[in-house]
């Protein structure tokens, strides 16, 4: 390999001031399980990181536990760090912040400035400068208590919403607001869009867990309510320009559909009903849909074929492909 950089700090490596010790740190994973994203400009490799472990308990681990749930800028030549994010500090909710982030070249205050944005499973849209990793936006996009507010663009965890062994009631659930299913921007909009729950778990941790390892030895619960819908965020602001909600209980976030937006002004994406919808990308209106039978698994895709642009999904064991007229 031409060279390794590793999610959690070693002895004497920046970050490793956010652990109680080297041992913990080197055991604790926030592994990647994402694709990276690259820009081929500045050449840096922006790699998405899982959560700590223990998962769910904190105890043993107290600090900001970098670089887990954080999003880390590498230069592609020699795996340096150039800078890091961190989404969720000190994270006992398992909100891996692995949902894959987007390159936005927009335009923040009249200024054209590269960024880089996320939804995570926190509840929160994040948009960052992707040259230097400040943050410009931060704001939540679903049902949230986990956090007591942002400080200099970094969320504050509360420490109240930690698993206990009566349980805590935490939102989002650990599978988060949205999961790994692809999000989607159009430059042609600025509007980011995402497939969101709304939905709360139980945590519990035993009253004897010291020295925990895994998930920490504790029980989660989701609830018993899943409201999803489709979003369209102003990628300048977090503010939700249009969103369509869907008629009958959603989905857990890991069963989200992915979303697909187009050059020719569509978004493309899949209901709990079985439906595959094309909706118009400015607007929220739905312009199309066809029942598949089943639930969509995958993120709708397009490609030409003898002159024709299809899409393509899949749902249950069945491929289906759609051309536009």
């Amino acid at each position: 390999s031409r060279w390794k950089w590793r999610t959690t700090p070693g002895a004497g490596e920046p970050g490793i001031e956010t652990w109680p010790d080297v041992e913990t740190s080197l055991r604790s994973a926030g592994a990647p399980w994402q694709p990276p994203t690259y820009d081929p400009e500045l050449n840096l490799v922006y790699v998405p990181t899982g959560q700590p472990t223990p998962a769910y308990n904190g105890r043993q681990r107290e600090g900001a536990n970098l670089y887990t749930c954080s999003l880390v800028a590498l230069h592609a030549d020699t795996g340096k760090m150039a800078w890091y994010y961190q989404f969720s500090p000190h994270d006992t909710h398992d909100w891996d912040a692995t949902e894959v982030p987007i390159l936005i070249d927009g335009t923040i205050d009249g200024q054209p400035r590269k960024l880089i944005g996320q939804t995570n499973r926190n509840g929160y849209f994040f948009l960052l400068d992707r040259v230097n990793g400040k943050p410009l936006v931060v704001r939540p996009f679903a049902m949230s208590n986990a956090y007591l507010g942002v400080d200099n663009g970094q969320l504050v965890p509360n420490p109240a919403k930690e698993a206990v062994p009566g349980g805590t009631l935490v939102f989002p659930t650990s599978d988060g607001a949205v999961n790994f299913p692809a999000q989607a921007f159009s430059p042609a909009t600025g509007l980011f869009y995402v497939n969101a729950t709304d939905a709360g778990s139980i945590f519990y941790v035993p009253i004897d867990a010291s020295n925990p390892t895994g998930y920490g030895r504790p029980q989660e619960w989701h609830g018993g309510f899943f409201e999803s819908r489709l979003m369209a965020i102003d990628y300048r602001t977090g503010e939700t320009r249009w969103q369509h909600a869907y008629a009958q209980q959603g989905w857990g976030s890991s069963q989200q559909p992915g979303v697909l937006a187009t050059g020719g002004g569509l978004v493309f994406s899949g209901d709990p009903s079985g439906n595959l919808i094309a909706y118009d990308a400015a607007a929220g209106h739905i312009l199309w849909h066809a029942s598949l039978g089943a639930q969509l698994t995958n993120s709708p895709q397009t490609y030409m074929l003898d002159g024709r642009q299809y899409v393509l999904v899949a749902a249950a064991d069945t491929l289906f492909a759609f051309y536009l007229q």
